[in-house]
């Protein structure tokens, strides 16, 4: 099932899209109810899935040919880090560069919705607190991020949390280690991987994670990219005005996003 936040007739619902159609699910994405049709998915506005997570979870270096790229080592546990939720955007919407930037990088990522308040999981029972599951940019400041060391800001400006366009809930995922996962500037392919060279997987995380984070309802976790990056390539690659930005996942979607100055 997928489930989308939309903006239809002046106001914003949850719904479930069934082929071409969006159907009203009420007032909440983790208790949908099919109602009647209420627009085409052409004719709707998707926005971000999840419009304001409680919590970003981000995790750094979790692929192994990321991991490669950059000269780094191997992490031996998850490399934890956070986004703020006012960098949450939906797909088609504008990722906004600010003047005070110019090495403004993508990354694909496979995002992980948490449906229950959880606590100290193992990783074999992990998988049961999952939703579903998301298409995400951990759209990255590098020049911002490396000057000041940790990397909060340079991950946080708004407008750098793509998510979307839907959430796939976890029952038609067989495998969320088995999906590919692409980003493809303008063109042109950038990354181009799969969610199986992850270090750490996704019941990995959440176990790890859950041990002193408790994560709640509507938390996102965002698994961490593939090789690819642009901060590495010779020349380095980086996001302009005019660009446009999807991530692909297998089994999920493509999200969307144009590139614009700040006005």
């Amino acid at each position: 099932m997928k489930i989308v936040s939309f903006e239809y007739d002046g106001r914003v619902r949850a719904g479930i899209v069934e082929n071409d159609w969006v159907r009203d699910a009420g007032n909440s994405v983790f208790e949908p109810e099919p109602g009647e049709a209420v627009a085409r998915l052409d004719d709707v506005t998707l926005l971000a899935p999840v419009p304001r997570p409680g919590k970003v979870v981000c995790i750094g270096l979790n692929y192994r040919d990321h991991a490669q790229e950059t000269g780094q080592q191997l992490p031996s546990s998850p490399l934890v880090f956070a986004k703020f939720g006012n960098a949450v955007t939906g797909p088609g919407a504008p990722i906004v560069i600010p003047p005070f930037t110019t090495q403004v990088d993508y990354e694909a990522e496979l995002g992980v919705v948490i449906e229950r308040t959880t606590q100290r999981v193992s990783a074999e029972h992990a998988l049961d607190s999952v939703f579903g599951y998301t298409c995400m940019n951990d759209v990255s400041a590098r020049d911002l991020q490396f000057a000041d060391v940790q990397w909060t800001r340079g991950k946080s400006l708004d407008t750098f949390c793509p998510i979307g366009p839907w959430v796939v809930t976890a029952d038609d995922v067989k495998d969320p280690q088995a999906l590919g996962i692409r980003c493809v500037v303008n063109d042109r392919v950038l990354q181009d991987s799969t969610t199986g060279n992850m270090i750490f997987g996704v019941a990995e995380l959440i176990s790890f994670i859950s041990q002193g984070i408790t994560l709640e309802r509507g938390d996102v976790i965002a698994t961490g990219t593939p090789s690819g990056v642009g901060f590495v390539r010779k020349p380095p690659v980086f996001l302009a005005p005019g660009d446009s930005v999807t991530i692909s996942i297998e089994g999920i979607g493509d999200l969307t996003n144009p590139v614009i100055a700040h006005p």
